[in-house]
């Protein structure tokens, strides 16, 4: 293999020369391109040949950016969920809140006196819980003898009646529900005016009508309201809707059940009748002409 010397003379541009050469050949091709767009061809070529390096170039990133998005718009997916159905169940309790705010409002506007068909007199108490007597259904009322509660009053709600206080403590009083045993109440028929005696049944939340003939007249879906005649129950107040009506020509009695009007284990909220009998109106007091008019009559002696 045959190798030339290096020259022993090396011939050319200094660098230096060369050096400021193509530093003026750069700045025309600038001021060129600027003042004329020179290059814009040439640009636009490179454009094209560089595009896919330059993809190449930012696929991992953009790959990588898309594995973060994901898993960044997964938890935000997973956080917004949470707090959706956090937001659900608060709206479901505000609204079931809401719902029964409504219904004690409709239930205390129909036991008030001005829309109630009742007596005028009332108390309005809060149920606070079931009798301790697990075998006798009472309910335990926060009125007692500091509110003029007593004994033997009747208690109604919005749709009829309840039952009688039958305990009365010091804050606290003791309803005795109209469908337990041996609680009686003097009712009439609406449609015919037919009297009997309604008796609680003690079980299954129904009443019984004893001792009605089997030719009484007396159908389903009829109505029992109280008579007055015991002068507890003021006359007029929704007691039970017959349900049940069994006659046998083989008894002498018939069967007859009825079902409460009131809801006795449905309201938080009941009255009791502090006045069950209407006041009789007072005579109107005579003017003091009229009162001595007999006096100018009377002759002198």
């Amino acid at each position: 293999m045959i190798r030339e010397p290096p020259p022993f003379f090396h011939r050319g541009p200094s660098p230096l020369a060369r050096l400021t050469f193509f530093a003026l050949l750069a700045i025309a091709t600038m001021i060129a391109d600027h003042r004329f767009g020179a290059l814009e061809a040439v640009r636009l070529s490179l454009s094209v040949l560089v595009a896919p390096l330059q993809g190449l170039a930012a696929a991992p990133g953009a790959a990588l950016a898309r594995v973060a998005d994901y898993f960044a718009s997964q938890d935000r997916l997973l956080r917004d969920n949470e707090a959706l159905q956090a937001k659900l169940l608060e709206y479901s309790a505000a609204a079931q809140q809401a719902k029964l705010l409504a219904a004690e409002q409709q239930q205390f506007l129909a036991m008030t006196p001005p829309r109630s068909r009742f007596g005028a007199e009332g108390v309005i108490a809060e149920v606070l819980t079931y009798g301790r007597n697990p075998f006798v259904r009472k309910l335990v009322l926060d009125k007692g003898l500091t509110h003029g509660i007593k004994a033997g009053m009747p208690v109604i709600d919005a749709e009829g009646v309840v039952g009688q206080v039958t305990a009365v403590g010091t804050f606290t009083s003791e309803v005795t529900l109209l469908t337990e045993k041996d609680q009686s109440v003097p009712v009439m028929l609406v449609r015919n005016g037919l009297r009997a005696i309604a008796v609680g049944s003690g079980k299954g939340g129904s009443i019984d009508v004893p001792f009605m003939p089997v030719s009484a007249d007396i159908q389903n879906g009829d109505l029992f309201v109280t008579s007055g005649i015991d002068g507890t129950y003021p006359a007029g107040l929704v007691v039970a809707r017959v349900a049940a009506v069994e006659k046998n020509a083989a008894y002498v009695f018939a069967r007859i059940t009825a079902l409460p009007a009131a809801g006795v284990d449905h309201h938080r909220f009941v009255r009791i009748l502090t006045s069950p009998r209407p006041a009789l109106p007072a005579p109107p007091a005579s003017r003091p002409e009229e009162r001595r008019a007999p006096a100018r009559g009377r002759r002198q002696p």
